[in-house]
This record gives C-alpha cells, sequence and structure tokens, in this order.
C-alpha cells in the first residue's frame, strides 16, 4: 500500500540474497556456533568483519523501583496510557473506575501488548501506531474492583480489549499522541470482523447470530502481532477461550474445548453469566470463531477486519514475517501453552512488490506446517540438532476423513489436534518468534514450562530442563537460507537461569548469564536494523527464592553474534515488559508497560495519590538523540 514499505521489504529481499550468496558459509558457522564464536573457528572471519561492539550501552542494575529504569543518557516519556480519550469529545481518565463502557469506547484500551509502527507515506514525521489491547485488569477497571457484576461492567470490559490505533507526529524531536486524528479508533471485542480463508462458512463457525459463518463480533485476548509487507497490522488472538464459560455446571466438555483450555466457570472474566454469546452451554460454535490472526489496515479507518483462517486456530502469541527466496511470504507463530507447538504458514502466491493491493488475500491461500524436532545432542550448555516441518493439510500425513480432517476447514479449527496428530513436538511454551534481518535466523522464547520432565512432557530436544521455571530462546537456521524449507538446523541460543541461586546445576543457565544479567521467562522478542536482538521478560518478579535479584520484569538486548547480553530496562512494579515498536530511524523505542502494580504497590505512570496503575506505552529515547541501544 505504501511506497515506503515495499522499499523496507526490497532491501530485505536483497540483504537476503546477498548474505545467501558469499556470506552464506560464515553464516553458517555463526549459528552453529551459537553465543560461543570459539566454538568453531569458520565464525572468525565473519566476527573479523564486524568488529564494532553492537552493545553501546551500560548494563543496569536489576530494581525492584516504581519506576522505569534504563541507561545513563537514556530517558522515557509516557506516550498513551489506558483510558486516555482519543477524541477531544471523549470522556477524560477517571483514577477511581467509574467511567461508563461507552465512554471507554472512546478512550486508549486496557493492558497494551504487541504493537507496530507505520510510517507515514509521505511525510516522515507522522505515522501509525497499532497497539494491542489484550484483557483487562478488573482490580482498576471497574469501581467495585471484581469480576463483572452486570452487563454493562462486560461490556465495559470488551471496549477496553482489541486494538487501538492511533496517530503519533514528531515535533521538537519528541513523537507525540494526536488527539482528535481522524485515524484514531477502537478495535474491539462487538466490532464487526469478516471471516476469510478455508475456515470461512465452515458449520462449526455458524451461530443463530451469523447462519453463514462469515462474520463474527470482535477481537480480544490480544497478545502480540505482526507487520506485512503490504502495509497491514496482523494482531494475534491468544488466551481467547478465558473469555467463555457455561451456565449449565454438569455440562460435559468435548475434547475439543478442553483441549482448548475451556472451563466452566471462564478463567478470570465471567462473560458467559451476562453475554450468552460466551456461553458454550448455548452458543458452543463461538468459541470456534475466535483463536485467529486478524488483520487490520491502519491506514483506512472504514475498512473492517478480517480474521485470517488459513494461519491456523490456537493460542496465537504473534506473527514473525519474512520471505521465501522465490518469493513467497512466510509466517512464523508460536502457540503460548504448556505443550503446544511453533507452526509456519507458507503462502501459496508470490509476493507482489509492484501493487501491494494486490496482496490482500495472499495469507488466505497456503500451506500451513508444524515443527517437529529431532533429540539433539544432549550438550547441557548448548544443545542442537535437527528437525523438519510437517505440513498440515488434510488428505496428508494422516489428516483424513477417518480421523476427523474431511477439510481444511477441519484442520484450521482444530489445529492443535492436527498437529497432535502429526507427531509435533511439544514445547515450553513458545512465545514471540523474530527473524534477524541480517541472516535470516530464527529466534523463539520459549519462556517456561514447570510441568516439563513429569506426565507425558519428558524432557527432550529443545526443550532440556525438568521443572523449567526460567525459560530458553531457541533458534533456527532454514536448510539453504529458504524460510519455505522443509528442513532445518537449530540450537538453543540462551537458557535462562539464576547463577547466583544456583550455582553449577542446570537452572543457572547458559555461559552467556550471569549475577549482573540474569532473568526469567523471556516473552517478547524483536530485531533492530542492526541485529541487535531485544528480549522482553513476563515473569516472576518477587525477587526471592529462585528468583532473587532479579527484580522487576525487564528489557534486555542481545548481541547475536557474539552472545552478550546486557539489561537494557527494569519495569515498575508489577508489570510485564512487552510489546516494542522502533521509529524508522530507530532513534526512538516504543515499549508497552503491561498491568502495573496487578498485585498492588504501583501507582505507575501518574504516581499520584488515588490515581489508580495505568498501562502505557512510553517512548525511551538518548538524550544524544542517537540510535538506541549502539
Amino acid at each position: 500500500m505504501h511506497d515506503e514499505q515495499m522499499t523496507d521489504l526490497e532491501r530485505l529481499v536483497l540483504s537476503r540474497r546477498r548474505f545467501i550468496g558469499a556470506g552464506a558459509l560464515a553464516g553458517a558457522a555463526l549459528f552453529l556456533g551459537g553465543g560461543t564464536l570459539g566454538r568453531n573457528a569458520l565464525a572468525e572471519p565473519l566476527a573479523a568483519a564486524r568488529s564494532r561492539p553492537l552493545l553501546g550501552f551500560a548494563n543496569v542494575p536489576a530494581s525492584s523501583a516504581d519506576t522505569v529504569t534504563l541507561p545513563p543518557g537514556y530517558r522515557f516519556r509516557p506516550l498513551i496510557s489506558w483510558g486516555q480519550p482519543l477524541h477531544a469529545d471523549g470522556a477524560p481518565y477517571r483514577g477511581d473506575g467509574s467511567h461508563s463502557a461507552a465512554e471507554q469506547l472512546g478512550q486508549f484500551g486496557d493492558n497494551n501488548d504487541g504493537m507496530g509502527f507505520f510510517p507515514w507515506p509521505d511525510d516522515p514525521d507522522r505515522a501509525l501506531l497499532a497497539i494491542n489491547n489484550e484483557y483487562v485488569n478488573y482490580r482498576y477497571l471497574l469501581a467495585h474492583g471484581h469480576l463483572p457484576q452486570s452487563l454493562e461492567d462486560v461490556r465495559k470490559a470488551q471496549a477496553a480489549v482489541g486494538v487501538t490505533v492511533i496517530e503519533v507526529q514528531r515535533k521538537g524531536g519528541e513523537w507525540r499522541f494526536v488527539q482528535g486524528s481522524p485515524y484514531n479508533r477502537r478495535i474491539h471485542a462487538n466490532l464487526p470482523i469478516s471471516i476469510s480463508g478455508p475456515a470461512r462458512g465452515h458449520e462449526l463457525l455458524r451461530t443463530a447470530a451469523d447462519p453463514q459463518g462469515i462474520e463474527v463480533l470482535g477481537t480480544f485476548q490480544n497478545c502480540a502481532s505482526g507487520r506485512t509487507p503490504w502495509g497491514t497490522y496482523l494482531t494475534c488472538e491468544e488466551n481467547f477461550s478465558d473469555c467463555f464459560g457455561s451456565s449449565d455446571a454438569g455440562l460435559a466438555l468435548t475434547p475439543d474445548q478442553q483441549r482448548y483450555g475451556v472451563e466452566h466457570a471462564s478463567v478470570g472474566n465471567d462473560w458467559h453469566r451476562f453475554d450468552e454469546r460466551f456461553d458454550i452451554a448455548r452458543h458452543p460454535n463461538e468459541l470456534h470463531r475466535h483463536g485467529w490472526i486478524t488483520e487490520i489496515d491502519p491506514f483506512d479507518p472504514n475498512s473492517r477486519p478480517v480474521k485470517r483462517t488459513a494461519l491456523g486456530r490456537f493460542k496465537h502469541e504473534n506473527a514473525a514475517l519474512t520471505i521465501s527466496r522465490d518469493g513467497r511470504v512466510v509466517v512464523y507463530m508460536g502457540d503460548d501453552e504448556r505443550g503446544e507447538f511453533i507452526y509456519k504458514f507458507v503462502t501459496r502466491d508470490r509476493l507482489n512488490t509492484r501493487d501491494p493491493r494486490a496482496n490482500r488475500d495472499i495469507l488466505d491461500h497456503g500451506s500451513l506446517y508444524v515443527a517437529r524436532f529431532d533429540a539433539g545432542d544432549g550438550d547441557p550448555q548448548q544443545p542442537r540438532g535437527r528437525g523438519r516441518w510437517i505440513e498440515l493439510s488434510a488428505g496428508k500425513n494422516g489428516l483424513t476423513a477417518e480421523r476427523g480432517f474431511a477439510s481444511q476447514g477441519d484442520v484450521v479449527i482444530r489445529t492443535r489436534q492436527a498437529a497432535s496428530l502429526v507427531g509435533a513436538t511439544r514445547m515450553d511454551r513458545p512465545e514471540w518468534i523474530a527473524v534477524n534481518p541480517h541472516d535470516g535466523q530464527v529466534y523463539c522464547t520459549l519462556t517456561n514450562n514447570h510441568k516439563r520432565g513429569s506426565g507425558d512432557l519428558p524432557v527432550d530436544g529443545p526443550n532440556p530442563r525438568a521443572n523449567n521455571i526460567y525459560g530458553q530462546i531457541l533458534r533456527w537456521r532454514e536448510d539453504g537460507d529458504d524460510a519455505a524449507a522443509g528442513e532445518f538446523a537449530w540450537d538453543l541460543y540462551l537458557i535462562a537461569g539464576n547463577p547466583v541461586v544456583h550455582p553449577g546445576t542446570p537452572n543457572a543457565g547458559s555461559s552467556q548469564i550471569n549475577a549482573d544479567n540474569m532473568f526469567n521467562s523471556p516473552d517478547g522478542l524483536g530485531f533492530d536494523a542492526d541485529g541487535r536482538l531485544w528480549v522482553l521478560t513476563d515473569g516472576k518478579y518477587s525477587d526471592s527464592g529462585d528468583f532473587a535479584g532479579m527484580g522487576n520484569n525487564q528489557m534486555l538486548c542481545a548481541d547475536p553474534r557474539s552472545g552478550e547480553i546486557r539489561r537494557f530496562m527494569v519495569g515498575p512494579v508489577g508489570c510485564e515488559v512487552t510489546g516494542l515498536a522502533f521509529a524508522p530511524d530507530y532513534r526512538t523505542l516504543f515499549v508497552g508497560i503491561q498491568h502495573p502494580g496487578e498485585e498492588g504497590g504501583s501507582s505507575f505512570p501518574d504516581h499520584q495519590p488515588g490515581m489508580r496503575p495505568r498501562s502505557t506505552v512510553i517512548a525511551i529515547t538518548r538524550e544524544d538523540g542517537g540510535v538506541i541501544g549502539a
């Protein structure tokens, strides 16, 4: 849609072609050498060619303070917070939770998560930010501070989730929210959304309100996201089943409902008590209409979002897009639940770089795959091995009508069951995935899994640690450096841990982890243009026991070449640090502070008596105006 974005795409394709050519041998050595370049001498010429250190900031100490802590020379400023009105006639935020559902519809949503930055086509000082609003904190959203007690309470929660699109402008070197922009809008849990792809019209998507199965109300539990080369935003529905429950406590849950985590009482929402759409005893098919990736055009406020069902239905974390050697779009995705899987989708058609609008339905046609990893070599510091992608298409790999997969619609609606049937590897909660812009290597955070090593979740390959409370970062390289390849080599780039509490044990973590940079539960993940890997955490912030010395959740920055990792930021009390986006010049970093004061003890960002803590997007800059992290 926008020439500037297509130029970015062309640079990506060109850089990949250059890498696949003369640099492929050195790049392969780098991957296999992992975080310790000395393990493979072939990596040394590449390291010498890139001798300038990537990390140019001082390591930040762990902290339990109720603020954002940054390296010397950096500063932050709140960009937008929950409850802030999008337009001048919107209701102002009130710190007592008394605003109505109608007022919430005109305000920035709660618990911001993944986001995408969209530069203006012809103005470098204007842009749009699309920002997920994952779920709500009833403790602060509602005046009474408890689960919904009425339909009005439910409507207010539904108005606070989904996605917010805002305009930002740069003035005096700082990006600021533009209240009143015609592009500002809320995409919430009751907005009509189209359904496309192989599940469109499927009998399991038909309801009394939508007998054709082609239109659904809303998107919610939106975790992370993706940004397409044609200028649209992909928002990923994660814990959608938490919003459903049953008015019949004796209702026998089906295996499919159980597989997707449905509980009779819902999981901390109670929407079904007042909004019958979420009552599986009355409308069981409504559940199937959520758990998808939804595509949004941020530059067209009147456009209708679309759920792209070809990408599969599961608890999506984010969508990492890249381009195959023959020009097709590849989407990597993780399913964030213990024992679930890593997927990729390869489009049938090639990306049209000349006419971006021609790509509008490209995600409706292609092949969905799930990953199977071998047992690896057993190296306790950095295990490595091989893996392959198994196609999830009706009629292939045992996905037959006799087994419940008569059509591709069946496969994408019951993606988890299809992946289990073909023997995919059950992972330690796959969260964000990111593709290195310099060499095409793919990184995935496996945030934790305390059930690993028990029941039917044995220790294996990329999941090498029982009772995994700290997590790890997985990495793989597709064969032939082609994102559409059928096989790949993998290693663990990093194993998180606490070397102070658990020295000399697997829970100390890998060699990159030390007393100054230790952390747990890596979650968010992203690269900048120079190849710095940014890691955001969503873990235990007790700062005691197994987590002593780790402080609040944080953001780290790593050099994939050397394996070095430093703590760049620490968030306020009780928050998750999640969501990141860079301005095109990489001199401003946008980061999400989600649910500060989740368990009390915070007043971020207002720090005023009587004001409830608010999830906030912050903008980080350098005092000298330089590139973030350099």
